[in-house]
């Protein structure tokens, strides 16, 4: 086990979690889009990767329904065989990937239908947390928690999360199940990342208030805080931003270098890597329970997990900080005015 790894505890439950996950959205191939994350159908390989996790304390894998039409699931749960129960699986359900008008959502019947077949591909009977991919706003709350409850009472979930929800959705279906007394949700999985601090404006101050951890998807920015990309240099022949750009987050290109810049001062400090760094500041943020990371190859996998076991001072976190400031919209702006009864988190 890697000397260093970090266990959390996810949000307000029982249930620790290592702070660096892996993100299994790189297993399946299927379509162009996971192609570009360099997606691969090879079980093989796959287990070779999830060797290398578990070697270095890495237990939880995360994968969804929609990642490769399924198939990213199948990959993970052959590379999983024979030590389901030394693993933590989190998969979601909600984007759609099937034709058919009750084939996308949070319904009761969507959720049922998807969860059955997760469990088949995944070949397990329980999932450790199941996210919602994204907000349903046809779907009635009450209909959503009622469902997501069942499923933990029956023993085929053990915690629920959301991912990608604004403010008001998270706290309505919080404040939902606090009503009828069924289970909450103890994670968001966010978008999180030095060129990406939207998440601190309301997200981050709610999962403080209310026990929801933060697990980070994309913490290198979609890609951008390799170490590859700088002022002046087109992007390196090998990278995901080539296919995918267009979908992500967007940023004018001279914060980016400006952030990079910033970033390779402190590298050059600590003797790490770039991503390093990125990765190492983001596990300094308050609510953060895990960062999820997805990795091309064997290399960049153990490249990645080199974030832990350091921490960068409070004077190469003000770096940091300061580099990829951005100014916030309103309310959050006016609010910030008002710090001394309405500070953010720290």
């Amino acid at each position: 086990m890697l000397a260093g790894m970090e266990y959390r505890l996810l949000g307000g439950s029982g249930l620790k979690v290592p702070v660096l996950s892996f993100g299994a959205g790189t297993f399946g191939g299927g379509n162009e889009f996971f192609e570009a994350w360099g997606a691969t159908a090879d079980v093989d390989q796959a287990r070779r990767i999830v060797d290398i996790c578990m070697e270095a304390g890495v237990n939880l894998f995360d994968t969804a329904d929609v990642y490769s039409n399924g198939r990213s699931e199948e990959v993970l749960g052959k590379a999983l065989a024979g030590r389901r129960d030394k693993a933590l699986i989190s998969t979601k359900v909600t984007f759609r990937f099937e034709d058919g008008p009750n084939r996308v959502g949070s319904s009761r019947y969507h959720l049922r239908y998807s969860l059955e077949n997760s469990l088949r591909r995944l070949g397990t009977d329980y999932v450790d947390i199941y996210h919602l991919h994204g907000f349903d706003a046809l779907t009635p709350i009450e209909e959503v928690q009622d469902t997501l409850n069942t499923f933990v009472r029956e023993g085929k979930v053990r915690y629920i999360a959301c991912s990608n929800f604004s403010g008001w959705h998270l706290m309505k279906s919080l404040a939902v199940a606090e009503r009828y007394g069924w289970t909450r949700f103890v994670a968001h999985q966010v978008y999180y990342s030095l060129v990406g601090r939207e998440y601190e404006w309301e997200l981050m101050p709610l999962g403080l208030a209310e026990k929801v951890g933060a697990l980070v998807w994309s913490p290198l920015g979609w890609g951008r805080l390799t170490g590859k990309i700088r002022r002046g240099q087109p992007l390196p022949e090998v990278s995901r931003l080539h296919k995918t750009a267009e979908f992500g987050p967007q940023m004018p290109d001279e914060y980016l270098y400006t952030v990079v810049d910033g970033l390779d001062a402190v590298a050059a400090e600590t003797g790490k890597t770039v991503p390093q760094v990125a990765l190492n500041w983001l596990l300094q943020r308050p609510t953060v329970a895990s960062l999820i990371l997805g990795a091309r190859n064997e290399e960049q996998l153990k490249q990645n997990l080199g974030a832990v076991g350091w921490n960068l001072t409070a004077e190469q976190v003000a770096k940091l900080d300061k580099a990829s400031a951005t100014a916030p919209i309103y309310p959050y702006w006016h609010q910030r005015q008002f710090a001394e009864r309405n500070a953010p988190p720290v």
